[in-house]
C-alpha cells in the first residue's frame, strides 16, 4: 500500500472547505502544553533496514515480563493464557469476523458475541452486558455519560481510589461536554469520606474494587447513599480474575459496572488492545452504549442470533447514539470468552485462589523486611507497600542489577503527589514460588 502525501494545494483546498484558515485550528481544542512546540529530536529520513536495527537495539533494552520475575500491576495483570485461547483465535473464522453489518447472515460472530455478553453478566451480576468496549478506562468514560443521559444531571464523583488513567479519561470528556467531575485525593489510607460528596445534584458515583491500591471495598454503602439521593453507583473493576473470589459489584447495588477483561485470554502488549466489559441493570439497558445481541427463533423456529441495540454512531446512528465508540473489540471478546469457558466457574476460582495465596505470601515477607510496611489489611492478588525510600529508584536498580520487574511505583500514576515511596505489587498464577523468594531477597538487600 503506497503513501502519497498531499500536495500545498490538496492542503488548502481541504483547509477552505472545512472553513479553517490554518492547520493548528483543527487542534484548538487540545491544552497547549499538551502540544509539541517543535518537532521531535528525530532524524527526518532513515532507510527501512536502518530503521529496524535501530528500534532493534532500543527494544533490546527492555526487560519484559516474560523473562523476568514480573510483579508489575496496576491495571494490566499477567496471566497464564491456555495455548488453546491462541490456537483457536488464529482459526480464519474467529480472526477475520468483525462488524456485523449484516446480522442477518453473520450468525457466528453473534452467537459468540451472545455467549460473551451471557458470560459477563454473570460473572459482574448483572442483568444485561454489551458486546464489549475498548477497554476498562474508555467503558469507565462511557458510563458516566450513561449516568447523565439517566439521572438528567451532570456531576460525576471519583472515588479517590479509581485508577487515575481511568479518571484521567472521565475528566477528558467531562471537559468536552462542560459536565463537572469531583475528583477525591488519593485514597491510600482507605479513609477517604466519599458518601458527603454524594449529593442531589450528583449523577454518579465512581469507585473501584479492587481499588488502584489494593484495597476490597464495600459498595453498598456507597449504593445506598447515592440511590437516596437519585444518583447511580458506577463500579469499576481493574482486575477480573478478582471475581473469581469476592462478590460482584450487582449483588452489592451497583448500577453499571464497568470492567477490563484483559486478564483473561489477552496477554499483556504495551497497553492494548484489551477488551472493556459493560453490564447494567435492564431498566437501563436504552441507555447503554454499543451493541446488543440477542437470541430469537427464525420463521422455521431455528434458534438465531440478532442484533437487538446497535446505538452506535457507525450503525447510522449519528448524533442519536449513546456512543462514539466506532471499533469493534470482538477478537479480544472471543479470545476473554474462550479462556473464560475452558476455566469455568470452578477454574475460575481456584486460578484466584492462587493468586491470592500468592501475593499473601510476598505480603507477609515483605512485612518482615525492616523499613517495609504493607499498607493494606485486605487485598485480593496486589498490594501497596511503603518504602523507606523512593519506590522509582529501587524498580530501577532491581531491574539493571537483579532482573526482577518488582511492580509499578505509585508516582507513575500520580506524579508530584507525593506518594514517591510507595510501590504497587501484583503478584499471579504466574509467579513461581523462586521468583517470589527472589523479589523478598532482592527488595531486602537493596534497602
Amino acid at each position: 500500500m503506497r503513501y502519497l502525501p498531499l500536495t500545498a494545494s490538496d492542503r488548502a483546498e481541504m483547509l477552505a472547505r472545512i472553513g479553517v484558515a490554518e492547520i493548528d485550528a483543527l487542534y484548538a481544542d487540545v491544552p497547549a502544553d499538551e502540544l509539541l512546540v517543535e518537532l521531535p529530536d528525530l532524524p527526518r529520513a532513515r532507510g527501512e533496514m536502518e530503521v529496524e536495527r535501530i528500534m532493534s537495539r532500543m527494544a533490546a533494552k527492555n526487560l519484559t515480563a516474560s523473562a523476568a520475575p514480573f510483579f508489575c500491576g496496576a491495571g494490566a495483570y499477567k496471566h497464564h493464557v491456555p495455548a488453546t485461547v491462541d490456537h483457536l483465535i488464529q482459526r480464519s473464522e474467529f480472526l477475520t469476523s468483525y462488524t456485523p453489518y449484516q446480522p442477518e447472515i453473520t450468525q457466528g460472530t453473534l452467537q459468540v458475541l451472545f455467549e460473551f455478553q451471557t458470560q459477563v453478566a454473570n460473572l459482574l451480576g448483572m442483568e444485561v452486558a454489551n458486546a464489549s468496549m475498548y477497554d476498562g478506562s474508555t467503558g469507565t468514560g462511557e458510563a458516566v455519560l450513561m449516568a447523565h443521559r439517566i439521572t438528567k444531571r451532570r456531576k460525576a464523583v471519583l472515588s479517590g481510589g479509581l485508577h487515575p488513567h481511568y479518571a484521567e479519561v472521565v475528566a477528558t470528556l467531562s471537559k468536552m461536554a462542560s459536565d463537572a467531575v469531583v475528583r477525591m485525593a488519593p485514597d491510600v489510607g482507605g479513609g477517604e469520606d466519599l458518601l458527603e460528596q454524594i449529593d442531589k445534584e450528583t449523577s454518579c458515583v465512581v469507585v473501584q474494587s479492587p481499588d488502584v491500591f489494593g484495597r476490597i471495598v464495600d459498595l453498598a454503602p456507597i449504593a445506598e447513599k447515592a440511590h437516596a439521593v437519585g444518583a447511580l453507583l458506577v463500579a469499576v473493576v481493574t482486575e477480573v480474575v478478582a471475581l473469581g473470589a469476592i462478590e460482584p459489584p450487582g449483588p452489592q447495588g451497583a448500577d453499571i459496572v464497568v470492567a477490563e477483561g484483559q486478564s483473561l485470554g489477552n496477554p499483556l502488549g504495551f497497553g492494548g488492545p484489551y477488551v472493556g466489559l459493560f453490564a447494567t441493570r435492564s431498566k437501563y439497558v436504552r441507555q447503554m452504549p454499543g451493541r446488543l445481541c440477542g437470541e430469537t427463533v427464525d420463521a422455521e423456529g431455528k434458534r438465531g442470533f440478532v442484533l437487538t441495540l446497535s446505538t452506535r454512531e457507525q450503525h447510522i446512528r449519528r448524533e442519536k447514539a449513546t456512543s462514539n465508540i466506532c471499533t469493534n473489540a470482538g477478537l479480544c471478546a472471543t479470545a476473554f470468552s474462550m479462556h473464560l469457558t475452558l476455566l469455568g466457574e470452578a477454574g475460575l476460582s481456584r486460578m484466584a485462589a492462587l493468586n491470592h495465596e500468592a501475593a499473601i505470601e510476598v505480603a507477609e515477607a515483605l512485612a518482615q523486611v525492616p523499613g517495609v510496611e504493607v499498607l493494606n489489611d485486605t487485598f485480593f492478588n496486589e498490594f501497596t507497600v511503603k518504602l523507606p525510600g523512593d519506590a522509582t529508584a529501587l524498580v530501577e536498580k532491581l531491574a539493571r542489577d537483579e532482573g526482577i520487574l518488582a511492580g509499578v511505583p505509585v508516582s507513575r500514576l500520580l506524579p508530584g503527589a507525593g506518594l514517591d515511596d510507595l510501590l504497587l505489587v501484583a503478584v499471579t498464577e504466574c509467579s513461581t514460588a523462586d521468583d517470589r523468594a527472589a523479589l523478598v531477597a532482592a527488595i531486602s538487600e537493596a534497602l
